[in-house]
């Protein structure tokens, strides 16, 4: 469950997170937008040259040549920065260009901040302003193909030949070819509109490369990029810390407890080892004076039954009380060099006389290998083990010992039998107390193994035993070496 005082980090995360993020989205909205002006400055210096070398190839009237311009502006154009240059009229139709026109301006484009951007190029459109003083009727210098001014002056001579001047001392008099104050004498009104609406030059079109505009962006928006990734795993990792630490604190609060518990516990099993070991001198009581009442030679059959369950019931009453007193023993491991062979041998004689009883077949397949383990611990082991397996397999049975090296530093102990074999779903839980399949059976006798091979820092595990019986199998034995 997540405390309100955990919300109150995460929301502060994600607040320092947003605004991170926010704070390099609006660096590279102002950074692209330094670029972006940086092509028009640029673009509007490139301008400025055309426009100077537009005075300085004019005639006289403002006309400039078609060819003497382009010639001109095309010294001006670098693939680098300039592209193109193309001069319009009133119309949007070109007058005269330089350069790569190879582009496609769409009619009535509206420019964004005074710039068209079409893949790796700005596109951007000027007033031509050169600074002549024209008339009310005039808006930009004429544009004039070579060949069409030759046919032009030779109007005008035609028509001055028509229409003599006398002549004077000053040059005033004599008929010039001016078309920025007037209209010339030798056109008529709609001629003259229609070479001002084809000829004049009324704005530049401008087409710079913006490719190192977009590399520059580019290379700004991946840095920005990495900045939000790396401070989106910095957040996250935070994040994952401080809920590390929370939980640490709550594990931490939980062992606590769980130490205390077990502390209560302790106390209680000793508690309960005393009460059991006290309650044996009663039953010895009780059970010495029912062998002195069925010991005596006048008292009546009955009597003498009675006396001899109770002896039996103090007996199994104070057998469970041994089991638990041994179960609940502190067991201390006094590690030692033991021969794992002798101990198996010497608990095969031990239960001999059970084996006999049964007639129960018992194979000792032990390789000399020398542990380390306590050997009494290990003789309790095998020992409850192996009178677990008699109490469970039917007469004429086979109960095995089998141990044996698994490697150089660990070995293995096996015991075995071909008896009924424990159900699976009884597998996991055959070694907790007081859990048991047999009648007769304290249940505590396997919870005593289960303690004694952890307290060595071993495994034991309850199998199936192919093709019937079960097999306890202890692991991680470790070798004296």
């Amino acid at each position: 469950m997540i405390t309100v005082r955990s919300w109150a980090v995460y929301g502060m995360l994600a607040a320092i997170l947003g605004a991170l993020l926010g704070w390099q989205a609006a660096e590279h909205i102002r950074v692209s937008k330094q670029l972006h002006d940086r092509i028009t400055d640029l673009a509007h210096g490139k301008a400025d040259s055309c426009a100077r070398l537009m005075r300085s190839r004019r005639f006289s009237g403002g006309v400039i040549s078609t060819e003497r311009l382009e010639g001109a502006l095309s010294t001006l154009v670098d693939t680098n920065e300039l592209r193109a240059v193309e001069l319009l009229n009133n119309a949007n139709q070109v007058v005269a260009s330089a350069g790569d026109t190879n582009f496609n301006l769409p009619p009535d484009t509206e420019f964004e901040h005074a710039a068209y951007w079409s893949g790796a190029t700005a596109i951007l459109k000027y007033p031509i302003d050169l600074g002549t003083n024209l008339g009310t009727n005039m808006a930009a210098e004429l544009v004039i193909p070579f060949e069409e001014l030759k046919s032009m002056n030779s109007n005008r001579l035609a028509a001055a030949s028509n229409n003599p001047v006398e002549p004077s001392s000053t040059s005033s008099n004599r008929p010039r070819f001016n078309l920025s104050k007037e209209r010339p004498y030798w056109m008529t009104e709609d001629q003259y509109r229609t070479l001002i609406d084809s000829k004049s030059a009324h704005t530049f079109v401008v087409v710079m490369s913006a490719e190192k505009v977009l590399k520059d962006e580019s290379a700004d928006l991946w840095m920005r990029v990495i900045i939000g990734i790396l401070g989106l795993g910095a957040v996250a990792g935070y994040a994952v810390a401080w809920r590390s630490m929370i939980q640490t604190s709550e594990l931490q609060l939980r062992l606590v407890r769980a130490s205390e518990q077990n502390l209560h516990l302790k106390e209680l099993s000793l508690a309960a080892a005393g009460l059991a070991h006290e309650t044996r001198n009663p039953l010895n009581i009780i059970r010495g004076l029912a062998q002195l009442v069925a010991k005596q030679d006048l008292i009546p059959p009955e009597i003498a039954a009675k006396s001899r369950e109770i002896i039996n019931e103090t007996d199994r009453v104070t057998a469970q009380l041994n089991e638990f007193i041994n179960y609940s023993r502190p067991r201390e491991v006094r590690r030692a060099a033991t021969d794992l062979s002798a101990v198996a041998n010497e608990v095969a004689r031990t239960l001999n006389y059970d084996l006999e009883e049964k007639k129960i077949k018992l194979e000792v397949l032990v390789e000399s290998v020398v542990i380390e383990a306590d050997e009494q611990l290990l003789r309790q082991v095998i020992f409850n083990l192996v009178l677990n397996a008699i109490q469970a397999v039917p007469p004429k049975g086979v109960i095995r010992i089998r141990a044996s090296r698994r490697s150089n530093e660990e070995a293995f102990i096996e015991i075995s039998d071909n008896g009924p074999g424990v159900a699976p779903e009884n597998r996991g839980e055959i070694f907790k107390p007081y859990f048991t399949t047999h009648t007769e059976g304290t249940g505590l006798g396997l919870s005593v193994v289960q303690q004694i091979v952890l307290a060595h820092g071993w495994e034991i595990q309850c199998l199936a035993n192919e093709p019937a019986g079960a097999l306890f199998r202890i692991s991680h034995v470790k070798l004296k070496l």
